[in-house]
């Protein structure tokens, strides 16, 4: 099999990256300063076995790569980036016959649960991976993975629901490159989970870290607080924090790395990198759908996202809204 991974920053990076050193078949697909970087320099990837530049095969789109029968595509990109990514993929011709939509399983290695529902319109073969993955991407071709003694754990599943023979070949190579891969039959399950802890990346990216007893950690309680009742009152099924907890402990733990940078989660690291947009449509923006279709009010989630979006727009570094200024404005007389 051959991995084609499309959107090779944190997570991408990283999953590319330890498939390669692994001796899988790997291509990264990268545009702009960073598939530059990769290009002339190979992957800069730290891990706290020390960093090394990885010399991935480097393609800027589906134009640049013949596409084979046993191609494996690892869509790693935000989601607001992910109508695009698939409708360049979708329709690409297969070797021996067919299109990648009709033919090739699809992998979606990312935050959120629209990804699934918008790959499962142009792909037959989806698979959900909930992913467990503390990792950064601040400049232009260097990733960094800083936990031991497995990179992540990736818990992969057939999109809507069950498992096949294909992705327990993915979890065996996965397995075999420093990850932990378990094959659910219920993966959105714990997308769905991981997404209510995604919530508290868009308090650190505006406010900071996190912190019990502090106005951000008395933000995190409230918008979880407000999540969590939108998944009961929509009916759907979910993780419980123990559940994934469970899945880190003795497996995903911070290590220290020679020289990487310091990071907070992926929304984070966006405003930190300027890219102009944030993924929190898909994060605050999920519970913000589901609250308006089930009747629950969402003012936290609304908040956020509002703000969230205003910073990317403004190219405001992470860390510069005050977590006490957005409390009293949730708190304001109406």
């Amino acid at each position: 099999m051959r991995y084609i991974v499309v959107g090779a920053g944190a997570v991408g990076g990283s999953i590319g990256g330890r498939l390669h050193e692994s001796g899988r078949d790997v291509v990264l697909v990268a545009r702009g300063a960073h598939g530059a970087a990769l290009r002339a320099d190979g992957l800069r990837f730290t891990t706290p076995e020390g960093t090394r530049h990885l010399r991935v095969p480097v393609a800027d789109g589906p134009e640049d790569l013949p596409l084979r029968p046993d191609d494996v595509l690892v869509l790693a990109v935000k989601t607001q980036h992910t109508a695009a990514a698939l409708a360049r993929w979708a329709g690409r011709p297969v070797a021996g016959g067919g299109l990648a939509g009709e033919s090739l399983p699809l992998v979606c290695a990312q935050n959120g649960v629209e990804n699934e529902r918008l790959a499962l319109r142009l792909f037959r073969r989806v698979y959900g991976m909930c992913v467990v993955l503390p990792s950064s991407f601040l400049r232009p071709g260097s990733v960094t993975a800083a936990c031991g003694p497995y990179t992540g754990v990736l818990l992969l599943g057939r999109y809507p629901s069950g498992a096949d023979g294909t992705a327990r070949r993915i979890a065996a190579d996965l397995e075999g490159s420093v990850f932990r891969a378990p094959v659910v039959t219920d993966v959105m399950r714990f997308k769905y989970a991981k997404l209510l802890g995604n919530l508290t990346q868009t308090v650190e990216a505006l406010c900071g870290p996190v912190a019990a007893g502090t106005p951000a950690g008395e933000l995190a309680e409230r918008v979880r607080t407000e999540g969590t009742a939108v998944l009961k009152a929509a009916g759907i099924d979910f993780a419980d924090a123990a559940e994934l907890a469970a899945l880190r402990r003795g497996t995903v733990e911070p290590r220290p790395v020679p020289d990487g940078e310091r990071a907070l989660g992926s929304a984070w690291q966006s405003l930190a990198r300027g890219a102009g947009s944030i993924e929190a449509d898909y994060l605050n923006g999920e519970f913000v759908l589901l609250g308006r279709t089930h009747g629950v009010p969402t003012p936290v989630n609304e908040t956020l996202l509002r703000l969230a979006n205003a910073s990317a727009a403004q190219g405001r570094p992470p860390g510069t809204t005050a977590a006490a200024e957005v409390l009293a404005l949730l708190d304001a007389p109406a």
